[in-house]
């Protein structure tokens, strides 16, 4: 059995379709104060009216960094957060740069990684890094993983939700045995069900992006 606050607990409320207008941005903003989920997870551009609206109603604001390919430069990546966590973001979900870690090139994924959780983790601001599983075998999985836990990044994501795939157990099952135990693992993608929300708890997941938000939690209700 879960209950409501456990699964509410559990949802970064997703907003981040490129064709949201401002008021779709607002109305969900004012759907997760409604239902008391985690956070909400904007675009850049929408941080600073999402801090607006939610102000007071302990519910975060989360924002995407590096969205969805994490191939813009570290130095845009660390310019992208600090500018995120000056408008209000106090959790930021960052894309690792998927092509140097599909090359094998550590050193580099590292030091993109590292930048950018030295910057969220000087102001007090949560990072989450993002490895698009669909992409990636098990070994660089895996290989993501141990760079994260060097660095000390505070969860481990999936995926972007907008890859080929989302959260797949396999993966789940590879991150949670890899990573360290104090960081914590986010699913994204597919994630639509209040059962499949019961499924990647049980799999040691403590957040997931999500959609689906009203169909998951009125269940709960």
């Amino acid at each position: 059995m879960v209950t409501y606050d456990e699964i509410a607990g559990m949802i970064d409320h997703s907003l981040l379709k490129p064709t949201l207008t401002d008021q779709e941005i607002k109305e969900g903003c004012e759907l997760a104060a409604k239902y008391r989920v985690a956070s909400v997870c904007v675009r850049p551009s929408d941080v600073r009216l999402a801090t607006e609206i939610l102000k007071d109603t302990g519910v975060l604001v989360t924002t995407v960094i590096g969205f969805p390919h994490g191939t813009t430069t570290t130095a845009a990546k660390v310019a992208e957060a600090n500018e995120a966590i000056d408008n209000g973001a106090v959790e930021l979900d960052m894309v690792v740069n998927i092509g140097k870690l599909r090359s094998k090139n550590y050193d580099f994924v590292k030091s993109d990684i590292k930048a950018v959780t030295d910057t969220a983790h000087r102001r007090n601001v949560l990072i989450k890094v993002i490895f698009e599983n669909c992409y990636l075998t098990e070994e660089e999985i895996i290989a993501a993983c141990r760079i994260c836990n060097e660095v000390g990044v505070d969860f481990v994501k999936t995926s972007t939700g907008y890859g080929t795939g989302g959260a797949e157990d396999k993966d789940i099952r590879i991150m949670r045995k890899y990573s360290d135990p104090k960081i914590q693992i986010k699913a994204a993608g597919g994630v639509r069900t209040l059962e499949r929300a019961i499924e990647i708890r049980e799999l040691g997941c403590t957040r997931f992006g999500c959609t689906a938000t009203v169909g998951i939690l009125e269940r709960l209700k």
